[in-house]
């Protein structure tokens, strides 16, 4: 263990009792596990009146999307992406005519809105609104609606698995017995074309090829083994809670992959056990992390002018943390009830021309008074 310094007015403990007339940042390296310093400031870091150049806090309105409804691939749209993740949104209101495979990624799918079926090579799974489902590299599947169904979807050009607890012991977060996989019981719907052939739509280094049959090539009877897809509801996320400390977003980390993770912040209640302990997140300056939040439900105390369907991009090199109004409502809050997604990328994200559409360009003044 490195021993800290200590000069000046600080806290004793970290986010608990700051100096009167102070604001804490936490500027540290590798996320919130590397060293690190609290910087006990007299201004908020993010109380900027001008911003020049491309370096800022972005917000993009994702409910302005021309959503391409019919097709799966078609209505991808990618938002953000480097060389370890993509993330794109697509809305679906058929049912896919075709199977799509996916050679370059696993794809976390995280269900914003509607409810269907996914049919795969392991067997069907219904869906619904807060299901995350991953979609293991190679996996042939198909998505059939029964309502309007929007989805985030993250392309990880690397293996992603759950995090290992270490000492919360395996169940905390969600128990594993919680986690649906498929079973071939229940035969494909698919049904051949007019040529009587059935298609495979394979992406591998970024195009689509199209494979056809003469039979269904959802033909597996049965599977056993330590990999296949897996569903996992919001609901039964269970989040790690102090009473006296604000935990890290590390805490809530869902998947991880190469270079990136992704957290879930469910409804939970606030630090109420120390009322000089702080509720809403410290201000930081995302060193190594870009930081990306999706809103999914609920009322998102920490930000004002966010609503369900909105993402916000925090890239590394810049101050972000709660708006002043925050403190406020955080005041007289016990709990928080919203369903947020982030995606975290060690290395730099591009925002696409479909998130660039979407833009709220004068997020980054919403921390002005």
């Amino acid at each position: 263990m490195e021993i800290p310094y200590v000069r000046g007015r600080v806290a004793q403990q970290a986010h608990v009792g700051l100096p009167d007339g102070t604001v804490e940042e936490e500027f540290a390296r590798n996320g919130f596990f590397g060293r690190y310093a609290h910087l006990y400031r007299t201004h908020a870091p993010v109380g900027w009146t001008r911003i020049e150049g491309p370096l800022k806090p972005r917000a993009y309105d994702l409910r302005r999307l021309e959503a391409t409804t019919t097709d799966w691939l078609d209505g991808r749209k990618a938002l953000l992406e480097n060389a370890d993740v993509r993330l794109c949104q697509a809305t679906l209101t058929k049912a896919m005519p075709y199977l799509f495979r996916n050679a370059d990624a696993d794809e976390v799918l995280f269900v914003h809105e509607g409810a269907g079926r996914l049919e795969t090579d392991f067997g069907p799974l219904p869906y619904e609104a807060g299901d995350y489902v991953l979609v293991p590299r190679g996996t042939a599947y198909r998505l059939l609606p029964t309502s309007a169904s929007t989805f985030l979807v993250v392309e990880a050009f690397s293996e992603v698995a759950f995090p290992d607890k270490g000492m919360l012991g395996q169940h905390a977060l969600f128990d594993p017995a919680v986690i649906q996989v498929p079973s071939p019981d229940e035969k494909s719907s698919l049904t051949a074309d007019a040529r009587g052939e059935f298609e495979l739509r394979i992406q591998r280094l970024g195009q689509v090829t199209k494979v056809f049959y003469p039979f269904n090539p959802h033909d597996v009877v049965g599977w056993k083994g330590t990999l296949a897809v897996q569903k996992l509801n919001v609901r039964d996320i269970r989040p790690v809670m102090s009473d006296r400390y604000h935990l890290p977003p590390s805490a809530h980390t869902t998947f991880v992959m190469r270079n990136a993770v992704i957290c879930t912040f469910a409804p939970r209640p606030l630090e109420n056990g120390d009322p000089a302990a702080l509720k809403v997140p410290f201000y930081h300056s995302n060193i190594d992390f870009d930081e990306v939040l999706f809103y999914h439900s609920g009322e998102f105390f920490s930000r004002t002018g966010i609503a369900p369907g909105m993402l916000t991009f925090h890239p590394q090199g810049i101050h972000h943390g709660p708006q002043s109004k925050a403190f406020d409502r955080a005041a007289k809050a016990t709990r928080t009830e919203e369903v947020a997604v982030m995606l975290d990328t060690k290395n730099p994200l591009v925002a696409c021309t479909a998130a660039e559409r979407t833009e709220l360009t004068d997020y980054w003044r919403s921390w002005q008074p």
